[in-house]
């Protein structure tokens, strides 16, 4: 069920998050969710797209470096709190989180949809999925 999330690797310089945008959209590819990390001299760019196999070709053949890594997307109840019950879920296992990031689509209504970077994906989706909270497949994500 995990989900495919591009990770690039641009200059810290004005102007290349425009490009890296133009250039997917040049190629058709929809940007579902996104997040940036920054040092002085680059930054890592982690997107959720339309189609993250074709996406990885189109920034390679471009020049970019560009990995693929499996991450966990879940829904939450959008409300003070939503959260917290997947991160219970996830701590009561003992299964660490590199990151989170966090992104909210109209027709979910009242849910925030959360993409996680965790130790053991497959570990994660079954206490998550077993706390009673939604765990999303590639397919659902890459369409929304």
């Amino acid at each position: 069920m995990s989900v495919n999330q591009i990770s690039i690797f641009v200059p810290n310089k004005a102007g290349w998050l425009g490009k890296v945008s133009r250039l997917l959209g040049d190629h058709g590819v929809n940007i579902r969710a996104l997040s940036i990390a920054d040092t002085t001299d680059f930054g890592i760019l982690r997107l959720i797209v339309s189609d993250p196999a074709r996406t990885g070709s189109v920034l390679r053949e471009a020049g970019l470096t560009a990995t693929i890594t499996e991450v966990v997307a879940v829904a939450v109840e959008d409300r003070p709190g939503g959260l917290a019950t997947a991160l219970r879920a996830l701590e009561d296992k003992g299964i660490g989180i590199e990151y989170l990031y966090g992104f909210v689509v109209q027709k979910e209504g009242d849910q925030a949809l959360v993409v996680l970077r965790v130790e053991d994906v497959t570990a994660a989706e079954g206490a998550l999925a077993g706390a009673g909270v939604r765990v999303l497949g590639g397919d659902e994500v890459y369409r929304l």
